[in-house]
């Protein structure tokens, strides 16, 4: 399937207030929230998962690991190399965001735990093994933590639907660096 990248003026007229206020935030459009702009509906679906996971109280670093893991998990092209770009600027070695992209757990324990249970969530469509739960929590995450991660874990299997589906949205320049095959 085929899917325009939009702009605010081109966008359908139910999406072009959601892309502007992406735009207000962010100062651009990301190409696959343009892509997602074909339905005004997913797209606030979109909009609604991003601003959502992006208020939760998760360290920076675990947010972003499990969206890598979501992404490697679901053969997302896009979102891998979105989270490996935001892992980069978070200043984790460069070796551990290419072993997750390999699809193998970071040699940090707290963040291999969170690796983990992200993979096992997406892979297991929602059934998490209790060993898998318990090392989480042993990493210190709170029940509010460990549901936090199954937000970012939706917003970015939401990404990876979109980007399939899609054949591939064509990455954002900033990305192109960070370019995923699986």
């Amino acid at each position: 399937m085929k899917l325009n990248i939009h702009t605010i003026d081109t966008a359908p007229e139910g999406s072009r207030a959601t892309l502007d206020g992406i735009a207000g935030e962010l100062g651009f459009v990301p190409n696959l929230a343009a892509a997602a702009a074909e339905s005004p509906v997913l797209l606030e679906a979109f909009d609604g998962l991003r601003r959502a996971a992006g208020r939760t109280g998760l360290d920076p670093v675990h947010r972003e690991i499990a969206g890598l893991a979501t992404g490697v998990a679901v053969d997302n092209a896009y979102g891998v190399a979105f989270h490996s770009t935001v892992l980069d600027g978070l200043g984790v070695a460069r070796s551990d965001v290419d072993a997750m992209r390999a699809g193998a757990e970071p040699s940090d324990g707290a963040a291999g735990a969170v690796f983990a249970f992200a993979t096992a969530l997406v892979t297991g469509r929602g059934r998490v093994a209790p060993e898998t739960v318990a090392r989480v929590r042993a990493a210190g995450l709170t029940d509010e933590a460990i549901l936090e991660l199954v937000t970012e874990c939706t917003f970015a299997g939401l990404v990876g639907t979109i980007d399939n589906l899609a054949g591939r949205v064509e990455l954002d320049s900033f990305l192109t660096p960070r370019a995923w095959t699986s």
